[in-house]
């Protein structure tokens, strides 16, 4: 499935000498997406490969943005990522259900 941007809405304002850009997204694929996936992905015990999540750019965007990591830190990005699909408000998102 690819992972394509849900963007719907971009606007941007001038503050004094600021620009604000702000996008709006619909994370309603998302959640399609990862219904789809958990109803026809192979994620069964031996495998060597899991299917863990689809999960937005933009709101991956988001979380590496409130945790103040930096792209170039993958180490970093990855754990934002990992903490972020185990939490429950984010359950929805992950197609594989274990822990890792």
């Amino acid at each position: 499935m690819p992972s394509l941007s849900n963007k719907i809405k971009e606007t941007v304002t001038f503050d004094d000498d600021k620009m604000i850009i702000k996008n709006t997204f619909d994370g309603s694929q998302m959640l399609m997406d990862a219904e789809y996936a958990r109803q026809h992905t192979e994620n069964s015990f031996a495998s060597d490969k899991k299917y863990v999540a689809n999960v937005d750019m933009g709101l991956v965007n988001i979380w590496v943005k409130e945790a103040g990591v930096s792209w170039t830190d993958t180490p970093a990005v990855q754990e934002v990522i990992k903490r972020k699909l185990m939490s429950n408000e984010f359950q929805d998102l992950r197609v594989w259900k274990g822990t890792y």
